[in-house]
């Protein structure tokens, strides 16, 4: 990306390709099939310093949707769509004349999302409700091929839309939002931008609710009313974790944006990634999957234990604390930094749990950790992720609960939208404490084991009560 950065800024092109100079992307929901309709529309330039003769596209995925309907158009000249060569995840789309040096042509791309056929796994959603995440439906237009090659790039500001039936509540990405109705649909149009990163919507015939936790606003969008009472004291369990991301990560941004949690159209399409590998670390009763992350502000969610527990979409809600969609490879992190959002999530849980709880997650993952490793021996997969998840408890008890919020915050900023590891953790801490954190690293993730001081801190129950009061760790 940086080196396509680069080559556009140059004066005169270096190699084939394009520019996108508008684009719009429409989504239709039609209640009665149920069908989701997206149209997308981008007027391309050539800008490359020689003709183009075919451009390739990414559809959505047939593994996670179920896609019919698939067509594109040059202008007004239809085009057929094959599966590329070089990737069978994209498709090609060949031209019938060469795309001449700094002509000006529009793309046209359509496709239909349906709900799964029986014994399919993909996504889903429901007569009077959807959603589409941040990521995988949008089509993406990719660069040309060949040295140098530049292309597919959005412009910086570009229209989304959405039609939906009258009634729906819709909460979409972007900003500067207009709503408009017509017979018995209603339009939404919002400007999306670069910091949006992937277009989102979460549309149905919700009933919502509204409350505040601290400095957050949360609207709670459910499919019947919710029972005041359950609201209310699930509404506190959700403050008290999200004041525990704030203690520890820092304030979400530096302006107040409200929060959604939203439940489920249809729970066995709503859920893209199945039970955390660290979910018998961060929860005593590790449950299947409630919620997920839509988008950086919005939490899907299983409420069929209960439309009033929406507390439990804490754990999926404390990746937005960590950088969720600015960083693209927010989950494919190395050890220790893998662990991170589950340390997150566990936060949630010891809110919950109240006093006590944080010596009894770190004991869980002592557990799982030999107490007599030998030199040399690589440690299985499992006790490398316990030890990453204890890593983060280890670094809050060493430099204290205020450095380890600093330093955090520090590497989520400077590293904003741009991925994080281990050598910018390091260097955020040393920043902010002072002290040479490479040797504590080295110490805790290249030795066998744990260190033997964490270890017998919270081996007995009574001592890591004491320790954890007077750090005042929440």
């Amino acid at each position: 990306m940086a080196a396509a950065f680069w080559i556009t800024s140059c004066a005169a092109p270096l190699g084939p390709g394009y520019t996108i100079e508008s684009q719009e992307i429409h989504v239709q929901f039609d209640s009665a099939a149920p069908r989701i309709r997206i149209a997308s529309v981008y007027r391309l330039r050539n800008a490359g310093n020689q003709p183009v003769s075919s451009l390739e596209v990414r559809l959505p995925a047939r593994r996670a949707f179920h896609v019919e309907s698939a067509q594109a158009a040059w202008d007004d000249a239809p085009l057929s769509l094959q599966v590329s060569p070089e990737n069978p995840r994209n498709t090609l789309l060949e031209l019938a004349a060469p795309w001449k040096i700094s002509a000006l042509h529009t793309l046209h791309l359509s496709t239909d999302i349906l709900p799964p056929e029986s014994g399919e796994t993909a996504f889903s959603f429901a007569t009077d409700a959807f959603f589409l995440p941040s990521e995988g439906w949008a089509p993406e237009l990719l660069p040309v091929r060949g040295l140098f090659a530049t292309g597919g790039v959005p412009p910086k500001n570009w229209r989304f839309s959405i039609q939906v039936p009258a009634g729906f509540l819709v909460h979409i990405s972007g900003h500067s939002s207009k709503t408009s109705r017509h017979g018995g649909e209603v339009s939404v149009e919002s400007l999306q931008s670069a910091e949006d990163r992937y277009p989102f919507v979460v549309a149905g015939r919700y009933v919502e609710a509204q409350f505040a936790s601290g400095n957050e606003k949360i609207h709670l969008w459910t499919r019947a009313n919710v029972d005041a009472t359950g609201l209310r004291s699930s509404g506190d369990a959700l403050a008290r974790a999200v004041q525990a991301f704030d203690s520890t990560f820092g304030t979400r941004t530096e302006s107040s944006q409200p929060l959604w949690i939203v439940e489920c159209p249809v729970v066995s399409g709503c859920f893209s990634t199945p039970r955390s590998s660290y979910a018998s670390l961060v929860s005593s009763e590790p449950a299947a999957v409630s919620s997920q992350l839509a988008a950086a502000d919005t939490v899907m969610m299983d409420v069929s234990g209960g439309a009033s527990n929406f507390a439990a979409a804490a754990p999926a809600l404390a990746a937005t604390w960590l950088g969720y969609g600015q960083n693209p490879g927010f989950y494919e992190q190395e050890m220790p930094l893998a662990a991170l959002p589950a340390f997150a999530a566990s936060l949630s849980e010891a809110a919950a749990a109240g006093p006590g709880a944080r010596g009894d997650t770190i004991r869980r993952g002592l557990l799982q950790i030999p107490e007599n490793s030998a030199n040399g021996m690589s440690p299985d997969e499992a006790t490398l992720r316990a030890k990453s998840f204890l890593f983060f408890y280890a670094l809050q008890d060493q430099y204290g609960q205020d450095v380890f919020r600093r330093a955090v915050t520090h590497m989520l900023s400077a590293r904003h939208g741009r991925g994080f590891n281990l050598s910018d953790l390091i260097s955020a801490f040393e920043q902010e404490s002072h002290e040479n954190v490479a040797e504590f690293v080295r110490l805790w993730m290249k030795h066998p084991g744990v260190p033997a001081d964490f270890r017998a801190r919270y081996q007995n129950s009574s001592s890591a009560r004491e320790f954890t009061s007077k750090e005042t760790v929440p």
